[in-house]
């Protein structure tokens, strides 16, 4: 009976001692993706988002409510991505009464409203920093002993997204979530690595972002975003060899000429302001049926069907908010997937999804489309 009692004592402190490695010691030390480096005292209670898509972090690293600790942020899923934002509050119906600071994208933020929030922490993404530097957040935030802890999503995701859910993790004392998330990322990366490492010559691909956003083509990523995703699935991004920044308009003739083996178009719900004709609803709870229209109504425009991919039935639709998402694992699979479709015809974005959103986090398991494929 002794034997047993020692046996279940042992086995209880190696359990204890498992999840102890798991939390976080304060004063804890820091270098976020910035390269500054920064000390916490204690777990941040008091959350700012400057980019609201963040929430998605959260939500794998605080599940049972990744707002609980959020006191205002920039809500871009209302305005971008409205599918994902219903889900969310109808999850969490609190949300909806969090401040929406309505800030830029590229970081401009009202300083007053940031101060009234008395905030302990800013989560915000590296290529916000020059605007939040030029409106005099930073400073401000210094001054009053706020950090701002810099995470990174969209300049390079394929190399940064694992490491900045590891550092919140750490920050926010969800080592443990982040670091069971980070494990399913890696995995799933390296073998579109191994796969596409193989591959030769690179195929070429043109990403059409936000296809509709105007009634002419081609609005693209140059060499970050779609860009960087592209490249991190072994191919070439047209937009890349065409643009000297991050995004911008090319013309239809020149990507006509590139010949591009592939022609993929982003896309996702957001409320219409009546500027754009056509826009690919893709997202939760969307609507084969609306895709399929939409999907077809954006290759008819004028020009479209000279491209070389879209003649050989290669053009395809992926869910736009990818570029900038925690979950961008999905998205370079969907490219993956729809670049080399011998290699990964096995391969299915969709039920890796399902996986994650089940596997690492509260979020509900609703209905989506992702991708689109002019091949069927």
């Amino acid at each position: 009976m002794l034997k047993n009692t020692v046996r279940t004592l042992s086995v209880a402190g190696l359990l204890a001692t498992s999840f102890a490695s798991f939390a976080t010691t304060y004063p804890l030390n820091v270098t976020d993706l910035d390269g500054q480096k920064l000390t916490f005292d204690k777990a941040p209670q008091r959350i700012i988002l400057q980019d609201g898509r963040d929430i998605l972090s959260l939500a794998v690293l605080e599940k049972s409510n990744p707002f609980q600790h959020v006191v205002a942020w920039n809500n871009l899923l209302k305005k971008t991505d409205s599918g994902t934002w219903d889900m969310l509050k109808s999850k969490w119906p609190s949300a909806d009464k969090i401040l929406d600071m309505g800030f830029s994208d590229k970081g401009q933020v009202d300083l007053e409203t940031v101060i009234a929030q008395k905030p302990d922490l800013m989560i915000a993404q590296v290529r916000a920093k020059a605007s939040l530097q030029q409106a005099g957040v930073l400073d401000k935030l210094k001054s009053l002993n706020v950090p701002v802890l810099f995470v990174d999503y969209e300049l390079d995701p394929a190399k940064d997204t694992a490491p900045s859910i590891d550092l919140l993790g750490k920050v926010l004392n969800q080592e443990k979530n982040a670091k069971a998330y980070t494990n399913f990322y890696t995995k799933h990366y390296q073998h579109i690595q191994q796969v596409v490492a193989a591959v030769s010559p690179k195929p070429k691909v043109f990403v059409e972002a936000i296809a509709g956003r105007s009634d002419s083509c081609c609005f693209t990523h140059g060499d970050a975003g779609w860009g960087k995703l592209v490249k991190a699935v072994g191919a070439t991004n047209i937009g890349t060899e065409l643009l000297p920044g991050a995004s911008g308009d090319v013309s239809l003739e020149k990507v006509i000429s590139m010949k591009p083996d592939a022609y993929i178009m982003t896309g996702s719900s957001r409320p219409s302001n009546g500027s754009v004709s056509h826009i690919l609803p893709l997202g939760y709870s969307a609507e084969q049926a609306s895709v399929d229209r939409e999907a077809k109504a954006l290759l008819a425009r004028n020009g479209i069907s000279q491209i070389s991919a879209v003649t050989d039935n290669r053009a395809y639709g992926i869910y736009h908010q990818f570029y900038n998402h925690p979950y961008n694992i999905v998205g370079m699979e969907y490219l993956a997937k729809f670049i080399y479709p011998q290699q990964f015809k096995d391969l299915d974005p969709a039920k890796t999804y399902h996986e994650l959103v089940r596997n690492y986090t509260d979020l509900p398991d609703t209905s989506f489309i992702f991708g689109w494929s002019q091949a069927k």
